[in-house]
């Protein structure tokens, strides 16, 4: 069964590193494929997972990029993806099943963010294409490879942004509504934690369990669309274009923001549990929605009855099933 909001008090926090909560992990011989895993929070997860003895493969919208960021970091291998092309997802899929080896651990990591309106081919809105709908069709083409690994983890990347909104079934692709880049962003992220609670559902009688991670706040190429104008009028930066001084303690560095997924992919304090929200390497605590402290996970992103209307609803935009 899912395991309860209840945080487990794992002796880490905010500022522990992916390769503090890696320890002396030993991963040699497990496979695990990182998205995203070239850049930011993503790599410093790939590093982590490679030092422990994990051969990691990372999928990439741009290989040579990818190249050129993991070519010091042994035990890695590439291919090609693009999140919001269900084709290239298929022929990635397709060629890692061809292996016939079990996939360990698989980090949903890539994403966008504040983007302004744009639609993939199948005209998905891109927020909800490229950060769930791509990770939802490439999770379930490689369940076969999760299932032979007779005890695998799913750990996909949301964020505290989901406090913004809840998943909007009635216009997922902002058809009617005007749209709003921010609360495009804050509806993936929802759906990122309700997918990971229907996959363990899912999962859990074949042992695989999924996690849904805050990082925190990082500097990232993530908020490359987002003008130095518009973090300044939202307060993110001062008049000199800095990160205000009174905010400088909320963020973390790239090693600090890979520590929660490293956690959730590797710690034994998480056996036989799955299908969580969590933050600051350990489990969130669930609050409720007019909760307004920086922490926590909102009741709407692990709600099992819209996780369920979720699953159903991207089962039916991608076409793919268990």
């Amino acid at each position: 069964m899912p395991h309860s909001q209840t945080p487990l008090h794992s002796g880490f926090g905010s500022q522990s590193t992916a390769l503090e909560v890696l320890g002396a992990a030993n991963l040699a011989g497990k496979t695990a494929i990182v998205t995203g895993g070239y850049s930011g929070i993503g790599l410093e997860t790939t590093a982590a997972l490679a030092t422990a003895g994990a051969t990691v493969i990372v999928p990439a919208r741009e290989p040579e990029k990818a190249r050129q960021a993991l070519s010091s970091i042994a035990r890695i291998e590439q291919g090609q993806i693009d999140l919001i092309d269900p084709a290239s997802i298929d022929r990635f899929a397709d060629a890692f099943l061809a292996t016939g080896r079990p996939l360990h651990m698989l980090v949903n990591n890539a994403g966008v963010m504040a983007v302004p309106l744009q639609r993939d081919a199948r005209g998905n809105e891109l927020h909800l294409s490229a950060n769930h709908l791509g990770h939802f069709q490439l999770t379930v083409r490689l369940w076969d490879a999760l299932r032979r690994a007779q005890g695998a983890r799913v750990v996909t990347l949301s964020s505290g942004a989901h406090r913004r909104s809840p998943f909007d079934f009635d216009d997922p692709n902002y058809e009617r509504e005007k749209y709003d880049k921010w609360n495009a962003y804050a509806r993936s992220k929802t759906a990122n934690v309700l997918f990971t609670v229907g996959l363990d559902r899912r999962g859990e009688p074949h042992g695989i369990r999924a996690f849904a991670v805050h990082p925190g706040r990082i500097e990232t190429n993530l908020q490359r669309h987002i003008p130095l104008s518009e973090l300044q009028k939202m307060g993110f930066r001062n008049t000199r274009g800095e990160i205000p001084a009174d905010q400088v303690g909320m963020y973390k560095t790239a090693q600090q923001g890979a520590a929660t997924t490293v956690w959730c992919a590797v710690s034994a304090a998480l056996e036989g549990i799955g299908g969580v929200y969590c933050e600051n390497c350990d489990i969130a605590q669930a609050v409720g929605a007019e909760h307004q402290a920086l922490d926590g996970v909102l009741p709407w992103a692990i709600d099992a009855h819209d996780a369920e209307r979720l699953w159903q609803l991207s089962e039916r935009m991608t076409g793919v099933s268990i």
